[in-house]
């Protein structure tokens, strides 16, 4: 049971971290005219990214920890 939550919790924070992504690209469209804004938003898309790679992290150590891997 644990297992099928901590997956089910992994699935949903990796939906919202794609939601961000979303959003950050949608932003750096609609801020070209705001040189501060779009760096921050790199900075975002940066963080983001590293949300990511985390997550991915995550996921690697839980098929190594699932039964039959």
């Amino acid at each position: 049971m644990q297992d099928s939550t901590q997956r089910s919790s992994l699935t949903a924070i990796n939906e919202n971290i794609a939601a961000l992504r979303k959003t950050a690209g949608f932003l750096e469209t609609q801020t070209t005219d705001f040189p501060a804004l779009q760096r921050n938003i790199k900075r975002i898309s940066a963080s983001i990214k590293m949300l990511e790679l985390n997550l991915s992290d995550a996921l690697a150590l839980d098929q190594e920890d699932a039964p039959g891997m």
